[in-house]
């Protein structure tokens, strides 16, 4: 079957999307605990920043900010020119997904029971060692569940690297059907994104139902 000859190219096409989405979302998390503090500081001029930061990859397409990391940007600052389509993709994924995991590492840092850094301080811990031993500790149960949404929903949209001609699930697809003229190639490459997800999608609630505290 003509299915059989397109799984190589297709898993071939995987292993970049899941790669990209790993690498990126990785990077998207440290990133966003920085901004996250950044918003919450008491310093005016870095909580002004890091809330820009925010609104703007926020408030634009993901798409758009592609293009203008692998087409636009080399323009501008011809230094920063991009030759590696996934590197492109990493950048643009990365930043977007910092702007959003910020959101969600605040919301969590900021459920934690105000008492606890009093009691922290009380104890002798500065500041950085209650952020470090107990606050953070406790927020990353609380993250659990928006992070694992947060890092389904870039696996889907890592789709959109199709669109610099990084070769992903979908641009393998494209390719496929360009050169044997079938559409049906549609129906393994979509089960493969769905097979993907689902993976994930129950590595997250194992990990939620092991150490978050929602029920």
């Amino acid at each position: 079957m003509m299915i059989f000859s397109w799984m190589p190219l297709l898993l071939k096409g995987a292993k970049v999307t899941v790669g990209l989405t790993i690498t990126a979302a990785g990077a998207g998390l440290v990133l966003g605990l920085f901004l996250a503090l950044g918003k919450m500081s008491k310093n005016i001029a870095l909580n002004k920043i890091c809330g820009a930061y925010v609104f703007f990859f926020r408030g634009t397409p993901l798409l758009m900010q592609l293009f203008f990391i692998y087409y636009a940007l080399p323009q501008i600052f011809p230094a920063l020119t991009i030759n590696s389509r996934f590197f492109a993709a990493f950048a643009a994924f990365s930043l977007n997904s910092a702007a959003y995991c910020a959101e969600i590492i605040r919301a969590a840092i900021q459920s934690i029971d105000s008492g606890q850094a009093e009691a922290s301080r009380a104890l002798g811990l500065t500041f950085a060692q209650t952020l470090r031993l107990v606050i953070i500790p406790q927020s990353i149960r609380r993250l659990i569940p928006p992070a694992g949404s947060e890092f389904i929903m870039m696996l889907k949209d890592a789709s959109l690297v199709s669109m610099i001609a990084l070769v992903d699930i979908t641009r393998a697809m494209r390719n496929i059907e360009n050169s044997s003229g079938s559409t049906l190639v549609y129906i393994p490459a979509m089960f493969l994104y769905l097979i993907i997800t689902a993976v994930f999608s129950f590595i997250f609630r194992r990990l939620e139902k092991k150490y978050s505290v929602y029920e």
